[in-house]
């Protein structure tokens, strides 16, 4: 059958930024079609939740509380990971994120600051896991990444430069792990998550937006968490190295607060 490809059954993943939004969807839509999940965030209370939500699947759910900026973590993450699963079959890079904030006020700490948040941290951690999946010789890498790293937009110059590199980071690591590895990513456009509620709450906010996208809605997470399955299951065994943008199909950007010319 040909819906069997898309299943995770057994696979021990690891997914950072799982305690809420578009990391929570993916962790429990994966248990839902087999995987046992280590859910990497900050928050424990959170995390609980999402391991909750795994478990009525019958699946395991292993909470790490990490934060992903320290490399101490993520090495304690991965070794608990091979400790608790045995293996590391697949690893979303989910955690991320930078402020809104015009260039000339962005400091060089904040700066660099989201860059170890949203791409130092997914490449170190793919060292740290890569290894094991290539004397295994086999292994499945997705970046999530972000549409802000595609388009023009201000106010993201930290984030959207720290995305654009996530994408050319998969680009790369696709071309150099193959073929025992696949490294893929999501570039995602607006996505109704926590992140996103202070924009969804403004009901004039929100209609700017939904205008902007072709598709003339928001994203919802299942988007997000759909996409990263096929991404990540053997339904897409002949891609690595690419990128599928679930956004819409936004060309410019759509959000809807701008910063006036200087």
């Amino acid at each position: 059958m040909l819906l069997d490809h898309f299943s995770l059954q057994d696979r021990a993943v690891v997914i950072t930024g799982a305690s809420r939004g578009i990391g929570q969807a993916i962790a429990v839509a994966f248990a839902e079609v087999g995987a046992d999940v280590v859910l990497a965030a900050r928050t424990q209370a959170a995390l609980d939740e999402t391991a909750e939500r795994e478990r009525a699947h019958g699946r395991r759910a292993v909470v790490v509380p990490t934060d992903v900026t320290d490399r101490a973590q993520l090495e304690r993450l991965a070794a608990r990971a091979k400790e608790e699963l045995g293996r590391i079959d697949v690893l979303v890079n989910n955690a991320g994120g930078g402020p809104f904030k015009d260039a000339l006020r962005t400091s060089e700490q904040l700066f660099e600051g989201t860059l170890r948040f949203s791409l130092t941290s997914a490449f170190l951690l793919t060292r740290l896991v890569a290894p094991d999946m290539i004397a295994r010789g086999k292994g499945t890498i997705l970046n999530v990444t972000s549409a802000v790293g595609r388009v023009s937009s201000r106010g993201f110059v930290a984030y959207g430069t720290a995305k654009a590199a996530l994408t050319h980071m998969t680009r790369l690591l696709g071309n150099e792990l193959a073929p025992k590895i696949r490294v893929n990513a999501l570039a995602l456009g607006a996505i109704d998550t926590p992140a996103l509620a202070t924009v969804v709450a403004d009901a004039k906010m929100t209609a700017g937006m939904i205008q902007r996208t072709p598709m003339r809605r928001i994203g919802r997470v299942e988007d997000a968490a759909l996409a990263a399955l096929y991404l990540c299951s053997d339904a897409s065994s002949y891609v690595t190295g690419k990128v599928l943008e679930v956004d819409g199909g936004i060309e410019t950007s759509n959000f809807p607060v701008d910063l006036p010319d200087l």
